[in-house]
């Protein structure tokens, strides 16, 4: 797959979601990095409807986490915004999502990158002059200081 993605609107940023989630198998961590509005949700959103059609997917900022099992592949849909540190999200039981045969996609994953195993895709999200997003593979970012 190609390291660089334009999206000019939101279905089109869900229509990225799905071409990855086409690739996806149990176990792949997606760890995505943007600014607010850079569409990590909508990519989200794109990547559970290829998996599980039915479902319903919102954005975790308030529950940390949401749990979508229906569907070829369980997948947990992690948003690090809110948490203030590793031991909370440690707390949480992150080793054990990682541990279990499914899909993780974290939102605001660049605030804890130590905690993330060395396969995690890396993906960043930007706004464009134009008003549509980027997509961009990365490598693992530093630790952001607190």
């Amino acid at each position: 797959m190609k390291s660089d993605f334009n999206a000019s609107s939101p279905e089109a940023m869900m229509d990225l979601g799905a071409d990855f989630a086409a690739q996806a198998k149990p176990g792949d961590v997606f760890a995505l990095v943007g600014n607010l509005g850079s569409g990590k949700t909508h990519w989200t959103k794109g990547f559970l409807k290829h998996l599980q059609p039915e479902t319903h997917v919102t954005s975790p900022t308030f529950s940390i986490v949401n749990t979508y099992m229906d569907g070829t592949c369980p997948t947990y849909h992690f948003d690090f915004y809110r948490l203030k540190s590793a031991n909370e999200l440690m707390d949480l039981g992150w080793d054990e999502y990682l541990d279990d045969d499914a899909v993780v996609i974290c939102e605001w994953a660049d605030l804890f990158p130590e905690l993330f195993p060395e396969h995690t895709q890396w993906l960043e999200f930007t706004h464009q002059p134009d008003g549509g997003r980027r997509i961009r593979r990365i490598a693992q970012p530093n630790q952001k200081s607190s």
